[in-house]
């Protein structure tokens, strides 16, 4: 048996309503997911379908209104489920007057990381995410790709056994999403387990060991790519939409 590193059971996330006479709006329904360790998965969904409100809940930004989520089976509510993790946000902001080398060295303090032992890993870091000849450089001066990089470094100074990335290919030209998709298989060879959400159904399909498909709060299918796909006789991209119901316009 492999270890779930990430379990979430009968879940449900709720958000208050904005009048007194409205129901609160409901953006997870019951869900059931394991994810193990050492694999690269995948949770998919269109906009709304409740993959950033799960994601909040696993990092203890929200609290759900039932069910419960373990993380290395620490109960996401204690602070301590969250010190083998790293994170990187779908939006990110960086203090831009810094160069990458002086951000790494920021969040490594927060970390309580000794300086000598800093060193090693932000050399190491820029290295992976290929940024090692740009590490002196302001942050300002990076394109959007290389701001998403160097994120994903800032994820990894903890050195954690589990990356969650919220939508790490989002904004990112042809070039930028294929060295992300690198940097993720090398964290697997490594033996990290890479929890991320992302609409480049391309990018899932190449990196991805399993992926879990969720519409309007609800799982709909989860299972190895492979099996996915095979089941419904086409590419992840017309599978997923024909799992969550969407029926293409006939042209005219």
């Amino acid at each position: 048996m492999q270890t779930a590193v990430i379990k979430i059971q009968n879940l449900v996330v709720e958000y208050p309503a904005h009048s007194f006479n409205r129901k609160p709006t409901t953006a997870v329904k019951n869900l059931n997911l394991e994810i193990c360790q050492g694999e690269v998965f995948g949770f998919l969904g269109p906009n709304g379908a409740g993959k950033t409100s799960t994601i909040q809940v696993l990092l203890g930004f929200y609290t759900a209104a039932q069910g419960s989520a373990f993380i290395f089976d620490i109960d996401v509510r204690e602070t301590i489920a969250r010190r083998r993790i790293g994170y990187l946000p779908e939006m990110t902001y960086y203090y831009k007057f810094l160069t990458a080398e002086e951000l790494l060295r920021f969040y490594a303090k927060i970390f309580k990381i000794p300086s000598t032992e800093a060193g090693k890993r932000i050399a190491n870091l820029l290295k992976l995410v290929e940024l090692e000849s740009a590490g002196k450089r302001l942050i300002k001066t990076y394109s959007k790709g290389m701001q998403q990089r160097i994120g994903i470094a800032q994820a990894l100074i903890n050195n954690p056994d589990l990356l969650i990335l919220d939508e790490p290919t989002s904004g990112l030209d042809p070039l930028g999403r294929m060295k992300v998709r690198e940097i993720i298989q090398r964290l697997k060879n490594e033996g990290k387990t890479v929890f991320f959400s992302s609409h480049e159904l391309g990018e899932v399909e190449t990196v991805c060991d399993r992926v879990a498909i969720i519409h309007q709060g609800e799982l709909k299918s989860v299972g190895d790519v492979r099996s996915i796909v095979g089941q419904n006789h086409a590419n992840l991209e017309k599978a997923f939409l024909d799992i969550i119901g969407y029926q293409t316009q006939p042209s005219l």
